[in-house]
């Protein structure tokens, strides 16, 4: 297992003023002189870091900035070795005249500006801001890295590989490179620290290409201008964690890769394949020790909450979650296990991958190498008497057949299923070759959902738009009902958002959807059926989180364009 180590540059706050006066003459950003005079004219009241340094600017008669509208010149940046700026703590943010602008958190850490001056030749002033400040504008300009990629320009030892004749070069000992090891473990702790679940590396004729997912959503990573060089060395030292051949560049290939980051397991998916400029690297992240969610925590509307708790009573039948890849559904399924795990059932599960470990539940680790596949695998596992089935997803027609056996037979099954709303789930059943019959008799519920991102309490704010008005009134609320829309800060990386919600659609089934199911194909017409008998379409169900002032109008409508869509298509169809 991979052992991470992260670097961060600590803010500095304390319970009272002496602990951080002294924490800062420690850190060398201030002079015991002056921690004692600052001491004396704030006596009282809890002071932080940026304060001191405005005092301390005003003392010395420098500038103070928050760097919050900082935008260094790239040209001036190149000037300056990555990893002294790094090991300082300092960036340089502008030139005046003849002078260079400098921030630093450390006025009095003399050695580091003594350095660049040597290093460059340049006059230097310093500019005072917070050391968390110049650490986030750091890492935003310089990018991931940089300091590991700046040693990498000096050494002999790593060269410019060319991908057509790559003989002469030997790529395992370059991946083993310790500059190139510690930016792979750079890249996956900046990953796992900013909440992504996939690492995208992407190769371009004339650039490398990162990104991560956050709350759903791809966000660039900054890297810096030579990373192109050392693609074939980084995507080989993946290779090499994942255990796969870095040799073979021509076909795709899967692996996995153990880390711990602060005594927290990851386990990294990995997934290669031959791209026309070099090889396309996904790592999927699976935090392993992550709390696992009750389903209160998922928040669900009163009706959805009171019928998906029915459905978890049922001795048996087919209950469904549905969705596009990333929408929540294990984590659903997994709330819906832990909630009803108890000494008096057996409950099994097979999947692809296992995302959580639970306690006192029997889990199978599909591997179609070795020719564990779901089908084989269900066939077995009912020999084991289970009570509860959880399906990792239903993929193909023998998996799908062998569910509704289960359930015919004494058996709750949970599964998931790629569709976009829940009235669809009984179509693609039957489309994957079981019988209309079958379904209408085994299957009890279907839970279609979509993430959509929480917006950032410290910026959001108020939508007063003819748009988001317009949407007020057509869904049906209120006119004193405050939207919100995504603003943007520090907080949340400029996004506007931090975190996610589900909104939920449960189709209960009755009589009358049964006999829909046995005598037409139409979507429509069970949607139909289904909201006269309460169900809340996704929209529908979003109403509740603007309600609530927990996300936007936007982000509603961008989540649910594809149920829009379909309910376009069936209202013709109908």
């Amino acid at each position: 297992m991979a052992e991470l180590s992260e670097q961060t540059s600590p803010l500095m706050t304390a319970a009272g003023p002496d602990a951080m006066l002294e924490r800062m003459v420690r850190a060398r950003q201030l002079s015991a002189e002056d921690a004692a005079a600052f001491r004396r004219q704030h006596a009282n009241g809890a002071l932080d870091e940026a304060a001191v340094l405005r005092w301390l600017a005003e003392e010395y008669g420098l500038e103070y900035s928050d760097l919050s509208h900082a935008t260094p010149d790239r040209q001036l940046l190149s000037r300056f070795p990555a990893r002294h700026l790094l090991k300082e703590e300092v960036l340089p943010l502008r030139r005046v005249g003849d002078v260079v602008e400098v921030a630093t958190s450390r006025l009095f850490a003399v050695e580091g500006l003594d350095m660049l001056r040597t290093l460059t030749g340049e006059r230097l002033r310093p500019v005072l801001a917070p050391s968390a400040a110049i650490a986030r504008e750091t890492k935003k300009w310089l990018g991931v890295g940089a300091d590991t990629l700046d040693t990498l320009e000096e050494q002999a030892s790593i060269q410019v590989i060319d991908e057509e004749d790559d003989t002469n070069v030997d790529l395992d000992a370059a991946a083993q490179d310790a500059s190139i090891i510690r930016f792979v473990n750079q890249v996956l702790s900046d990953a796992i620290s900013l909440r992504a679940t996939d690492i995208h590396l992407e190769p371009f004729e004339d650039e490398m290409r990162i990104r991560y997912r956050i709350d759903g959503i791809l966000q660039d990573v900054p890297l810096p201008g030579s990373i192109k060089r050392f693609q074939p060395a980084i995507v080989s030292r993946v290779k090499i964690l994942s255990h796969l051949d870095i040799a073979e560049k021509r076909l795709p290939q899967d692996g996995r890769i153990k880390v711990m980051l602060e005594r927290q397991e990851v386990d990294v998916r990995v997934s290669l394949i031959p791209m026309l400029h070099g090889e396309g690297v996904v790592m999927r992240l699976l935090k392993k020790d992550m709390a696992l969610r009750g389903l209160a925590e998922l928040k669900m509307g009163a009706r959805e909450a009171a019928g998906f708790a029915r459905l978890l009573g049922l001795p048996h039948g087919i209950v469904l979650v549905t969705g596009p890849t990333g929408s929540g559904k294990s984590t659903t399924l997994y709330a819906a296990l832990n909630e009803i795990n108890d000494a008096e059932r057996k409950i099994i599960t097979i999947e692809d991958p296992v995302e959580y470990h639970i306690r006192g539940i029997n889990q199978i680790q599909v591997n179609e190498k070795s020719g564990l596949t779901f089908a084989r695998g269900l066939r077995s596992l009912l020999r084991h008497d289970p009570d509860v089935i959880l399906i990792g997803e239903i993929r193909d027609a023998e998996t799908a057949r062998i569910a509704v056996q289960a359930s015919l037979t004494g058996h709750l099954v949970f599964s998931t299923l790629h569709t976009n709303d829940a009235a669809s789930a009984p179509t693609r059943l039957i489309d994957m070759g079981v019988e209309a019959y079958l379904v209408a008799a085994s299957l009890e519920g279907v839970m279609a959902q979509r993430l959509v991102r929480v917006l950032c309490p410290a910026c959001k704010a108020v939508d007063d738009s003819a748009p988001t008005t317009a949407y007020k009134q057509q869904i049906g609320l209120p006119e004193e009902t405050p939207l919100y829309r995504a603003v943007g800060c520090e907080a949340c990386r400029r996004t506007g958002f931090q975190g996610r919600r589900a909104i939920f659609e449960l189709l209960l089934l009755d009589e009358r959807i049964r006999e829909l199911i046995l005598t037409t194909r139409s979507v429509a017409r069970l949607r139909e059926a289904a909201r006269e008998a309460g169900m809340l379409t996704l929209v529908e169900d979003g109403r509740r989180l603007l309600a609530d002032g927990v996300t936007s109008v936007d982000e509603i409508l961008r989540v649910t364009r594809d149920e829009t869509r379909t309910n376009g298509a069936a209202a013709k169809e109908g």
